[in-house]
């Protein structure tokens, strides 16, 4: 570059502070240039040494590995959820106790009622298994006051559910509490189905902590311990440890109640009992969690002794899920849940995965060579893909080997998400889970961004960055809870829209360009669309409704297809010709927005239509299409907007309004620089009002009218400078390669219990777990969505006549299907 010097060499050499501020210029332009050339090379090494094909085969070596780590944690630990329920625990914001390595349900009346009918529960002890008896009372009965005699029995029964819940006065464990022991043993009519015990704080009390005492609880006890067996031979039978205390606010009659003395007395307990455990039901559980849980708000007791009303509400739902999740069998309760074996389809999709395992090796062993891997293609990209043919053709042995991956794939699915392999734990948001992680994406989407190869609006590459940071920020929002927070879920809403804005502009720009109605693009978008999510509703048990995205797009689709093939097909070559044509384009759009609002006024019209068999096994979740009708009428108005957006910008760049070059605004100065303003303006106000939201029915009532808004302002302030729509960054652009992929592997292995947890394949340690299964997530994606590709020339043929015979045969398959889940579904019992 030219120096100062050579560009004015009148001027004298400057000496002293003046030379220094020149070198040191100097030295910061070169640094800049080195750090620049650092930038590039960083980028090129990470890029060459960790590929994906590289990352694939070190999260195969990951899976193998955790699969044996928890595998020999059951088997050599000894220990089950229901352990992990009752012995410990941490809590993971206020009152929201979290259990070791399985998810808590928090039960409602009419479960809890659902699962007691006809029973009789028994709380025998002082006044602390008092409190734990009001907490688990007011489970059933959420209006039930704490009343009743201090040191008498107290009585529940609800009439509706003939569930009796009893507190006994037993303030020791000494003979009158052997005795009613031994009156239940003898006397089957009288005995409680399940029995909640715990004592000693009176023993301590009354006594002053001698040793003799602990030595005679501990000789009762025993003698104890042999009738509680007995008992649990026939009933559930819980001895509570003891809870501590918080000792400088214990009063002078009770100041001899010690935390040492209660730990004491817990180990004494905790000997007796093990020492009683015969295996099986005939078991005395201990519960610990709950002494646990105290430890860390026992400072907030009132007197020292009795503990606050949430850590008594956290005992009350152990013991809850404990006596209930294997019989309600709650989705977010995998505590104590005993797995249900698998079904006729999960069965056949097994042996289909095997027999292609054996056609594999088979064709191996005969020579048959694998071709190249075609290059990969993305149903809903806004532009064309390569036809097929431009890639090396698949030979016999492809596709079985695409269904032994899949099946593997399939396998680690299932005992994510099915089968009692890996930990799970519930979600609990907090601010910092959702904004730091945004931030970490932000930052390596700034380093990975790179020189657009065109300048156009909303080009290929800036649509898959789009779809890749909104899925991003989307699958943040599901692992952390986010949906909780009212301003970040309506966020979340525009970003769902954005993405059926996306699917109306691109489905309506290749249409209107290309003209191709053939069965075979519209076969080969619905294969893309739906080839894992039927797998998955098979291997995972679960209707098409319940990947709900999924649905929305498909359904639209064929709308959009509908709108634009009937006659008169209008096509831009029509309009070249006449622009009048323009209208019968506007005219169909029209109509799509009169269906579309007759749809969203007419909900029992919808409903009707859509309730009908065999229809309805497309569109109902849990025997009710009302889902379906909530998420479509949410967005209703998102696929029309992005076809008007795409029919108005291609109109416009065929009559060159606008300027796509390198480094130009869209638009001339003045416009460029007041649209740019309102976008700003617009995307703000559409902030503040969300965040002043209360509630999300309220919020919803608006978002489809106004989700639009935000969206354009988005695009507006992404294309109109010409140096935005220059660069993209590489690293969004990549995972929204995959973001269809990455939204639905997400239900099973990187979240759990059908997304209402967190999977953990490391326990004890959030982070690294966080780090281990997303990485193993992103993989998993990625190689679905290449399996997904391979399979899809084999399945769809250019050829009509084959397309329709597979189209016949897969009808056939589809329809016995149905019918044979229709017989299941008729069958008594099941």
């Amino acid at each position: 570059m030219e120096t100062e010097e050579e560009a004015a060499p009148q001027e004298p050499r400057r000496t002293g502070g003046a030379a220094l501020l020149d070198y040191t210029a100097a030295c910061c332009h070169g640094g800049a240039k080195m750090a620049v050339l650092a930038y590039s090379l960083g980028k090129r090494e990470i890029n060459q040494h960790f590929t994906i094909k590289n990352a694939k085969l070190i999260s195969l070596a990951a899976v193998v590995l955790l699969l044996f780590f928890h595998t020999a944690l059951r088997y050599y630990g000894g220990e089950d959820s229901c352990e992990w329920l009752l012995s410990r625990g941490r809590f993971l914001g206020e009152n929201v106790w979290q259990p070791y390595g399985c998810m808590m349900h928090k039960y409602k009346s009419n479960e809890a009622k659902t699962c007691l009918s006809k029973k009789r529960v028994v709380f025998a002890g002082d006044s602390r298994i008092r409190q734990l008896f009001y907490s688990f009372v007011k489970i059933i009965e959420p209006e039930r006051a704490e009343e009743g005699n201090k040191h008498e029995d107290i009585f529940f029964q609800d009439d509706q559910s003939s569930v009796n819940v009893d507190f006994l006065w037993y303030p020791e464990a000494n003979n009158s509490m052997k005795e009613r022991l031994i009156s239940w043993t003898h006397e089957a009519s009288a005995r409680p189905d399940v029995l909640i015990l715990g004592a000693a704080t009176w023993s301590i009390k009354l006594h002053s902590g001698s040793s003799e005492t602990l030595q005679q609880y501990k000789s009762n006890l025993t003698a104890i311990a042999s009738h509680l067996v007995r008992m649990a031979e026939q009933a559930e039978v819980y001895w509570v440890l003891q809870d501590p205390v918080n000792e400088g606010m214990l009063s002078e009659s009770r100041k001899m109640i010690t935390n040492e003395q209660l730990d004491l007395y817990n180990d004494a307990a905790r000997e007796v009992l093990n020492s009683s455990k015969y295996g099986g039901r005939s078991r005395v559980k201990l519960l610990a969690a709950a002494r646990q849980a105290a430890l860390e708000t026992i400072i907030n007791s009132d007197d020292g002794l009795h503990l606050p009303e949430g850590t008594r509400n956290v005992g009350a739902l152990l013991l809850m899920n404990s006596l209930c999740n294997k019989l309600v069998r709650p989705i977010d309760g995998s505590c104590c849940q005993t797995i249900s074996p698998p079904n006729l389809f999960q069965k056949l999709s097994a042996c289909l995965f095997l027999g292609a395992a054996v056609v594999f090796v088979v064709l191996h062993v005969l020579g048959y060579n694998r071709h190249r891997r075609p290059v990969h293609t993305d149903a809903e990209s806004l532009e064309e893909k390569k036809p097929t043919a431009a890639s090396a053709p698949l030979g016999p042995k492809a596709p079985f080997q695409a269904l032994c991956r899949m099946g593997i794939i399939m396998l680690y699915f299932y005992l994510c998400d099915r089968a009692d392999v890996f930990m799970k734990e519930q979600k609990f948001y907090t601010h910092s889970k959702f904004f730091i992680p945004l931030v970490y994406i932000l930052v390596l989407g700034v380093f990975y961004s790179e020189s657009s190869k065109e300048a156009k609006l909303l080009n290929r590459e800036q649509t898959d960055e789009w779809k890749g940071w909104m899925q991003l920020v989307i699958l943040i929002y599901h692992i952390s809870g986010a949906s909780a927070f009212v301003p970040v879920y309506m966020h979340v809403r525009v970003l769902v829209a954005a993405y059926l804005f996306q699917t109306g502009y691109g489905h309506f720009s290749f249409f209107w360009l290309k003209g191709d109605f053939g069965l075979y693009r519209v076969c080969q978008v619905l294969f893309r669309l739906n080839f894992l999510v039927m797998v998955l509703c098979i291997v995972m048990d679960r209707p098409y409704q319940f990947y709900y995205f999924v649905p929305l797009v498909t359904f639209w689709f064929v709308i959009i297809y509908a709108t634009m093939a009937m006659w008169p097909q209008v096509l831009q070559k029509r309009t070249n010709s006449s622009g009048i044509w323009h209208l019968g384009v506007l005219v169909k759009l029209l109509g799509l927005l009169l269906f579309i609002c007759f749809l969203a006024f007419s909900q029992s019209f919808f409903e009707s239509v859509l309730s009908v068999w065999p229809i309805s096994k497309l569109f109902e979740l849990n025997g009710s299409i009302h889902e379906w009708w909530f998420r479509w009428k949410l967005d209703r108005f998102a696929v029309i907007h992005g076809m008007v957006f795409a029919f108005l910008y291609l109109v416009l760049q065929k009559r060159q309004v606008l300027s796509e070059g390198k480094g130009e605004a869209l638009f001339p100065g003045k416009i460029s620089n007041l649209l740019l303003f309102l976008s700003v303006v617009s995307f703000i106000t559409y902030s503040i009002w969300a965040s002043s939201c209360k509630t999300k029915t309220e919020c919803n009532e608006m978002h489809p009218f106004i989700s639009v808004v935000q969206i354009l302002a988005f695009i507006l302030i992404r294309n109109i400078p010409g140096y935005a729509r220059s660069v993209y960054s590489s690293f969004f652009s990549w995972f929204g390669k995959i973001s269809l992929e990455l939204f639905i592997c997400q239900y099973h292995i990187w979240l759990a219990a059908d997304t209402k947890g967190i999977l953990v394949l490391i326990p004890g340690n959030p982070t690294l777990n966080i780090l281990v299964s997303t990485f193993i997530f992103v993989c998993v994606a990625h190689e679905v969505s290449l399996i997904t590709n391979d399979l899809a020339q084999v399945v769809i043929p250019k050829d009509s006549m084959a397309l329709l015979r597979k189209l016949g045969a897969a009808g056939v398959v589809s329809l016995i299907l149905l019918l044979l889940s229709r017989g299941d579904q008729l069958t008594p019992g099941t």
